[in-house]
């Protein structure tokens, strides 16, 4: 039979993102990283600096674990919500002109030209 290869830290690794990204301002943040691209990169930039650790199960079949069994030590969770903010603001850095192409800048509403003239 064919086996399939799961990783355990993943599951944590996107539950402490969402969690840390709720601290951060909507714009340009939250939408940023609500874009597929810019969240796979921040994943992929967790996942590089910490250990991680895989299951084999049958293919077909999900793992039979317990995903709060894999949580952290709070060292540990900090360390990894450190990686959160490092990645954060080396992505929101690095991809500064694409975002500002994809994300427009909040204007006051008070400021458009429909309020202007009532």
């Amino acid at each position: 039979m064919t086996k399939t290869i799961f990783n355990l830290t993943l599951p944590v690794v996107v539950s402490l993102i969402e969690d840390v990204l709720e601290t951060y301002p909507h714009h340009p943040y939250q939408q940023a990283f609500s874009i597929p691209d810019f969240r796979q990169e921040l994943i992929a930039h967790v996942l590089s600096h910490v250990s991680n650790c895989y299951v084999v199960v049958e293919e077909g079949q999900q793992p039979l674990v317990n995903y709060q069994s894999l949580a952290c030590s709070l060292k540990e969770r900090s360390c990894i919500e450190d990686l959160i903010h490092e990645g954060i603001e080396r992505i929101m850095y690095k991809r500064d002109k694409e975002l500002s192409l994809q994300i427009p800048e909040e204007v006051d509403p008070g400021l458009a030209p429909s309020h202007w003239f009532g």
